[in-house]
């Protein structure tokens, strides 16, 4: 038998490279069921289980090929590879990381620290005082252009080198390299003040002699730190005490998770009951904290007091912390200080600044190698057919430098200069107004998208929840008819009993009326026991302003409306509770233990909170206990997404088919029902839950078992629908992406109903598309199935948690990525701000496209940061994520706009532009090739000094440089049609082909001038030089016209200045010309016929080309 099976695993073994890997892998697997996975791979089409040779050689993109390191490898990349690696082993060795451990931190005593920890401070700077030049120097000439202009410059000092005049190579090297560093130490100051200003915000500081003002850099770990209310948080901290009576306080988390709903924290209970503040130190106590994570939901650590008798433990988690960069939003709070600056949990999610490059200056590097091959092997023939004599290598090199022009250093200026413009566009463009472009060097990319990752709240959403619908079963009610319920409300209260005690509700006295279960309800009372219910079941606190300070309403304050705020974790609960404040019932009061409703004759109801059972993904549902303490009735509430509370409530045959219409509507939809319970229940549930609380092992399945006993034949008492109010426009921006062939994840941190159902009222997901819930995995063999799952499923949208995200990107990369690449739209949700980067990366590793993010929150920096473009909004949550972004926007809508019309012309303008300036090298540079070849292959320049200098520039610069203002398609016609897009994603305007057919151009052109000029001067060689020269300035302005597709009157200007530039500077170019020879007709002729000759060729070919193939674009124009 051992036989048998080991033949058919040697084949194994052979067949997969990737099995080696598995096995090791699988050894520490946790599931011993995943560690025979590596034999099933991941089906990836119905016949690959059919055929015996199905492994993961068979899946597309998961070969690995080895490369093969030779000398080919080490002249073509490798040995940038090698020294890269090299620096950046250097780099690690220099600056080890410490490795992050758990602590303890004594209460006040930051001097009992047995570590070392790093500094409260704020850094965003790129380089230091002595990293600046050496720094922006390597980015320079880290690019081969670069490199090869430097080259070339330093070459012009060796005597036997020189060719021209020394300003003539350094000039233009000089200015790029001023520009640049001008422009990064420009951002490096303002970076350093924006530091500045963070570090030197003051705190207060408590110690033992009293209240000291402390820099936000100088906090230490273990210092006590008080925050005020509005105030940031400036480092990681343990919740201690609040002057707020119940001992919570709120925080507002937008700049940390993006959510803009406040977050209730609870102090330390220990800590809070203490008489004073100043008894924190007479205390023997400390705190131990689980080394720093970067999940920003959850928290381990314990609090111990030693001096009590016994010692006092308090279990601390999640709702006892105070993470830094959220903003203290009510009361005053004092802190223990557990991690700072690099350790904390903000800078731990948020990745390096990097810099940029756009793909259009990566592909131009390219050509510019190509370029630079062609010129070393055309001076390698120029000095072979010289029959490489003498000093050969120094003549080869003098050909080399002869050539340079054939890469023009002012390729790098005009694009620079280009980019500026395109910035300046985009920022005086009044159709997005408040546009900003932070970062200049990469305009291009806006038009070469492929990917748009976005955020959901702020960004697709405004975040403001609006109470839609109330649906009972027989009867619904819209924002039309709430008028109704307010009167069915006041209705049920005025006929409570005579006798005016809080308690008498409406719902009591039913019951009393209404022994029988099989009795029907009226409306009124249904719509009465329906809005109690919403009014009840939450977590939702009423805030009051008073004197400056907040408050929580006390029992004998008077409730009035004017300076009442509800804070809740959720904006649907606040939604929910204020819908019952406009119809009637009003929450006034709650602390941890009790809650209070005011009815619409004022009265006051009093609830006991017995039991609370918060919202968690996984339960989909949150619950309340009540007890009413006029009645001493105890009623459980319950309230959820339709797929939980479906099998909990009684049958009905009604609540599908409404949770569909009122999704399909982009509702969101939640089920309320209650449960009556007797005294005699409450105590056995009480007991029972208490009980699985203390539980060691598997409390929380224990609790959960415990409180699933009473989610049974629960009574249904309404469907309620809340919209999201969506950004301006969402609907149609989102559709003009889509057919521009941009496909859209949406990356939010948000629970997955949340973002499935804006998902589909934003119609990220159109109405006819499936969408695909991956179902929650966490082992291996999990992930395997569900993807299987997946892969059957054709044209979905796939909505999957970070969690699940993360096991199937752990075992399954590249086969996750390949189906979810195929998917219309993919939605992830409950994703950390890192998750979110790494997301990014993995869309730029696996299918090499360009992405783009656009966010709001300072969640988003982090996504933002690694996309090839980031775009920040400014809005509710803040400018951190704007400030941090390529492109800063006011609305969702704007982005529209800035990519099918900047982004178009952006790209469309630099690739003419740069094409161009290229053939402006190469036609000179073939120029001095035939004339070097007629000449006895002399390495003498054809022009020299200033005729070169103003070639480059005076002569020419300003038509060139005025393709920068052409347009192929009016903005208009861009957005009306953004299939247009599509195109620019193949890289058709700059393509090999494209350069190709420019080469032969120069070519050509460079030979007819050269060889024309040859031919018809007469008796000197001065008069060569001259009918050359002319005419060479006459086809480049004739070159810019051919290339323009729509005029500007600014490109008019600049032909007619140029022209007349080159003929004012006749007159004293005595050196070069001779005047009296110009100015005959013989001369005019000559070069007009040699100037035809060059261009009227290229003018019918584009005439035919246009008339009998047609691009697209010109279609539409026509």
């Amino acid at each position: 038998m051992s036989d048998i099976l080991s033949e058919p695993m040697r084949k194994s073994f052979r067949r997969s490279p990737y099995h080696y890997h598995s096995v090791r892998q699988s050894r520490f697997s946790i599931n011993d069921e995943a560690s025979g996975l590596d034999e099933m791979p991941l089906m990836m089409s119905d016949e690959a289980f059919e055929n015996d040779e199905s492994d993961y050689e068979t899946l597309p993109r998961a070969r690995v090929s080895l490369r093969r390191r030779g000398l080919r490898w080490f002249l073509f990349g490798g040995w940038r590879v090698l020294c890269e690696s090299c620096c950046d082993c250097l780099v690690r060795m220099c600056r080890r990381k410490k490795e992050l451990k758990a602590r303890t931190v004594w209460l006040g005593h930051p001097e009992k620290c047995e570590e070392k920890f790093p500094k409260n401070s704020i850094r965003n700077q790129k380089y230091n005082f002595f990293t600046f030049v050496p720094g922006v120097l390597y980015q320079q000439f880290k690019f081969f252009l670069n490199l090869y202009f430097l080259v070339v410059a330093c070459s012009q000092f060796v005597p036997s080198l020189k060719i021209g005049y020394l300003y003539t190579y350094w000039a233009p090297l000089g200015f790029v390299l001023a520009l640049t560093m001008a422009r990064e130490a420009v951002d490096e100051v303002r970076r350093h003040q924006r530091d500045k200003e963070m570090n030197s915000q003051l705190y207060t500081k408590l110690t033992p002699r009293g209240k000291v003002q402390v820099k936000s850099s100088d906090i230490r770990v273990g210092d006590l730190i008080i925050a005020e209310k509005n105030q940031r948080i400036p480092a990681d901290m343990i919740f201690l005490r609040t002057s707020e009576k119940n001992g919570t306080c709120f925080i507002r988390t937008d700049q940390l998770d993006g959510e803009t709903d406040w977050k209730l924290k609870v102090a330390v209970g220990c800590t809070q009951r203490l008489p004073a503040v100043g008894d924190l130190f007479s205390i023997n106590a400390f705190v131990y904290a689980q080394k720093p994570e970067l999940d920003i939901h959850s928290f381990e650590g314990n609090f111990t007091r030693e001096d009590a008798d016994p010692q006092v433990h308090e279990s601390l988690s999640i709702e006892n912390t105070l993470w830094a960069s959220t903003v203290v939003a009510s009361g005053t709070v004092i802190g223990v200080v557990i991690y700072t600056g690099k350790e904390t949990r903000s800078v731990l999610n948020t990745s390096e600044a990097k810099n940029k490059v756009g793909l259009l200056d990566l592909e131009l590097n390219r050509l510019t190698k190509a370029l630079f091959f062609a010129q070393l092997v055309l001076s390698i023939v120029m000095e072979a057919l010289l029959g490489f004599v003498g000093l050969w290598f120094r003549n080869l090199f003098r050909f080399v430098v002869l050539f340079s022009y054939i890469i023009p250093i002012s390729l790098r200026v005009n694009l620079d200069m280009g980019k500026a413009a395109y910035g300046w566009m985009i920022m005086k463009d009044e159709n997005i107004p408040g546009t900003v472009v932070r970062t200049s060097t990469i305009p291009e990319e806006l038009g070469r998208l492929v990917y748009l990752l976005t955020d959901k709240t702020g960004t697709l959403t405004q975040n403001e929840m609006i109470f839609k619908r109330l649906h009972l079963g027989t009867v619904s009610y819209g924002t039309d008819t709430m008028d109704e319920i307010q009167s069915h409300v006041i209705q049920s209260y005025a006929q409570g009993p005579s006798s005016g005690s809080a308690g008498g509700s409406a719902a009591a006295s039913q019951k009393s009326q209404t022994p029988g279960p099989k009795v029907r309800k009226s409306v009124s009372s249904r719509i009465h026991e329906a809005v109690k219910a919403i009014a009840l079941c939450h977590n939702v606190t009423p805030v009051y302003e008073a004197c400056g300070e907040t408050e929580t309403a006390e029992a004998d304050q008077d409730f009035s409306d004017d300076n009442r705020t509800y804070q809740a974790s959720s904006p649907d609960e606040v939604a929910l509770v204020q819908w019952t404040q406009s119809v009637g019932l009003t929450l006034v009061n709650r602390d941890l233990a009790s809650l209070q409703l005011k009815t619409p004759a004022g009265q006051i109801l009093s609830f006991s909170i017995l039991q609370i059972f918060p919202f968690t993904s996984e339960s989909k549902r949150m619950g309340i206990i009540v007890r009413e303490e006029s009645t001493g009735d105890i009623t459980f509430y319950m309230k959820g997404a339709d797929v939980a509370m479906a099998s909990i409530v009684q049958y009905n045959d009604w609540l599908e088919e409404e949770c569909g219409n009122m999704a399909r509507e982009g509702l969101r939809t939640l089920v309320v029902a209650k449960k009556s319970l007797s005294e005699e229940q409450y105590q056995d549930f009480e007991s029972r839950y208490n009980q699985a609380k203390l539980s060691i092992h598997d409390r929380t399945l224990k609790v959960a078992a415990v409180v699933e006993s009473l989610e049974r034949e629960m009574e249904l008492l309404c469907l309620t629908g809340v919209e999201d109010q969506l950004q301006a426009d969402v609907r149609p921006t989102l559709e003009l992406l889509r057919n521009a062939g941009i496909k859209i994840w949406m990356l939010t941190g948000d629970k997955l109903e949340t973002a499935t159902c804006i998902a589909k009222s934003s119609h990220l997901v159109s109405r006819n598309q499936d969408i695909h819930l991956f179902r929650p995995v966490t082992n291996r063999g999990e992930a395997h199935l569900e993807l299987n799952a997946f892969r059957r499923k054709y044209d979905c949208a796939l909505v999957i948690s970070g969690d699940s995200l993360e096991v199937c990107l752990r075992y399954y990369e590249h086969e996750f990525v390949e189906l979810a690449c195929q998917c219309p739209a993919v939605v992830c949700c409950r994703c950390s701000p890192t998750q979110k980067a790494q997301i990014v990366t993995l869309l730029q590793q696996h299918t090499a496209s360009r992405t783009c993010a656009i966010g709001d929150g300072g969640n988003d920096v982090s996504m933002i940061q690694a996309a090839n473009c980031g775009i920040g909004i400014e809005g509710k949550e803040g400018k951190q994520a704007s400030l941090a972004a390529d492109f800063s926007i006011t609305q969702f809508k704007h982005i529209g706009r800035l990519l099918m019309v900047h982004g178009r012309n952006s790209y469309k303008r630099s690739a003419a532009l740069g094409q161009f300036v290229m053939h402006r090298g190469m036609i000179i540079s073939a120029m001095q090739a035939v004339f070097s070849s007629i000449f006895y292959f002399a390495s003498v320049p054809l022009y020299q000094g200033f005729l070169m200098v103003g070639y480059a520039t005076i002569y020419t610069m300003f038509p060139v440089f005025s393709l920068v203002l052409d347009q192929d398609v009016k903005p208009e016609m861009a957005l009306l049609y953004p299939e247009l897009y599509k195109d620019l994603t193949k890289g058709r305007s700059l393509s090999f082909k494209t350069f190709l057919i420019w080469v032969l151009v120069s070519v050509y052109q460079g030979g007819i001038l050269m060889y024309g000029a040859l031919v018809l001067f007469e008796s000197e060689f001065v008069h060569v030089v001259a009918i050359s020269f002319t005419a060479l300035i006459l086809t480049e302005l004739l070159m810019v016209a051919l290339t323009v597709r729509m005029w500007h009157w600014l490109m008019v200007v600049a032909e007619f200045l140029s022209l007349g530039c080159y003929l004012a500077s006749l007159a004293f170019l005595n050196e070069y010309f001779d005047l009296r020879f110009i100015t005959t007709w013989p001369f005019i002729w000559k070069v007009s016929s040699i100037t035809l000759v060059s261009c009227l060729p290229l003018y019918i070919i584009k005439y035919l080309k246009r008339k009998f193939s047609p691009s697209s674009y010109s279609k539409l124009a026509s």
